[in-house]
């Protein structure tokens, strides 16, 4: 594994990687491994992610003044808040938070900078932060956490927090289900490069938290700046068949004037099946660029099969992006001496069908995954469990204290 030290604004973060490229801030191998929740799935148990300190409330850019003020939160809390506050009602409670899966604990620090930035109240037009009068034990980015295990307890006068709970709850919500997902398929690769590609499936607001829960979840690379920006790298991509379209469909052309532009802040990468017949795309392209080319990105729709296997049908499901496509492509590359140039795979790629790929050994060095890893659910709950120290749950509900937790200055 290689571990590599990035800085985000000052704070120091260690992010486990296995057999990534490009990378220009890694260190010599390492072996580093977090505590993993009880009941945690073996699944899950390759990704280890290290978030030496909370990342900085200011890297969210929270619109502050409106969650104050209950306008992202369920009425009802809002309503809470008003109440207690207008009764003079101070009950000094304990929160709780969990969720009921295994997975892997996002969005925390961001729940956290709503607390530190939103709770308080609001006196002669002017608002009384709250913060120094909670007290906050929780987990950290990138923890393992299993059904029911509790990630954050916030302790203090209810009404400095009641409005915030939608808020902080939706932000891990979020965040864990795309570390979840992406750890799913990173473990599913096994040691190879997942590119995290669903910018174009969801709504651009949401790009910059879940391209960080992606990344310390084990993606290798993101698709836009946005995704990249909470540790200050870039989006990355490939040759597109837009850019080939404009170049009159001509693959080659178009991956010859990109290249020459780019090749020095990026590796190359060409979609080759424009033209429904990656085998002959692939090797043009690799001719033309020779040692500019990193690799070739297969990306054939699932209602076509590619030309290339037009005589081989028969026997197996020849559509979209299969197997024995790819193996023709990485035959025909390493017989033409291209055996080093990768090949990335994408359209309609789950867990699921990586680990079938990796079952049959067929010779991906990449997998490009877009809308699975942002399907789904992963929700969480928080109930008020104590009331001045003593037990004061709903039925069902019950303190349950976790020694994994950590104060939160």
């Amino acid at each position: 594994m290689w571990l590599c030290h990035i800085e985000i604004r000052g704070h120091s973060l260690a992010v486990i990687r296995g057999r990534h490229f490009g990378c220009n801030v890694c260190a010599r191998p390492t072996r580093t491994s977090r505590q993993t929740a009880p009941g945690a799935r073996n699944r899950l148990r390759r990704i280890s992610t290290q978030v030496s300190n909370r990342l900085d409330p200011a890297i969210f850019r929270l619109p502050v003044d409106r969650i104050r003020g209950g306008y992202y939160s369920d009425a009802y809390f809002v309503l809470t808040k008003s109440l207690l506050e207008g009764e003079g009602e101070h009950p000094h409670v304990t929160m709780q938070v969990f969720q009921k899966e295994d997975s892997i604990l996002g969005g925390i620090d961001e729940a956290i900078a709503v607390l530190k930035t939103c709770s308080g109240h609001a006196s002669n037009g002017e608002w009384i932060l709250g913060w120094d009068q909670l007290q906050v034990h929780a987990l950290h980015e990138g923890d393992r956490i299993a059904p029911r295990e509790t990630v954050m307890t916030i302790e203090g006068d209810y009404s400095l927090f009641a409005h915030l709970e939608t808020v902080y709850l939706g932000s891990m919500a979020r965040r864990s289900l795309i570390m979840r997902n992406v750890a799913e398929v990173v473990e599913a690769a096994q040691g190879k490069q997942i590119f995290y590609f669903p910018a174009r499936h969801d709504h651009w607001l949401v790009q910059t938290g879940d391209g960080w829960s992606a990344h310390v979840a084990g993606a290798i690379g993101v698709s836009t700046d946005a995704q990249a920006s909470w540790w200050g790298g870039r989006g990355m991509g490939t040759v597109p068949h837009g850019l080939i379209a404009a170049y009159g469909g001509d693959t080659v052309k178009a991956s010859l004037k990109f290249a020459d532009r780019f090749h020095q802040d990026m590796n190359i990468t060409v979609l080759v099946d424009f033209e429904n017949d990656s085998v002959r795309t692939a090797l043009d392209v690799a001719h033309a660029l020779g040692d500019r080319l990193w690799g070739v990105r297969l990306d054939t729709s699932e209602q076509l099969v590619d030309r290339s296997l037009l005589d081989e049908m028969g026997g197996f499901n020849p559509t979209g992006v299969n197997p024995r496509l790819v193996e023709k492509v990485r035959g025909a590359l390493d017989g033409a001496g291209f055996a080093g140039v990768k090949i990335v795979v994408s359209g309609g790629f789950t867990a699921q069908r990586i680990r079938d790929f990796e079952a049959r050994n067929v010779p991906v060095d990449a997998y490009g995954v877009g809308s699975s890893l942002i399907r789904g659910q992963n929700d969480f709950t928080a109930d008020v469990v104590l009331l001045d120290g003593r037990p004061c749950a709903k039925v069902g509900r019950a303190y349950a204290p976790n020694p994994r937790l950590v104060p939160v200055q």
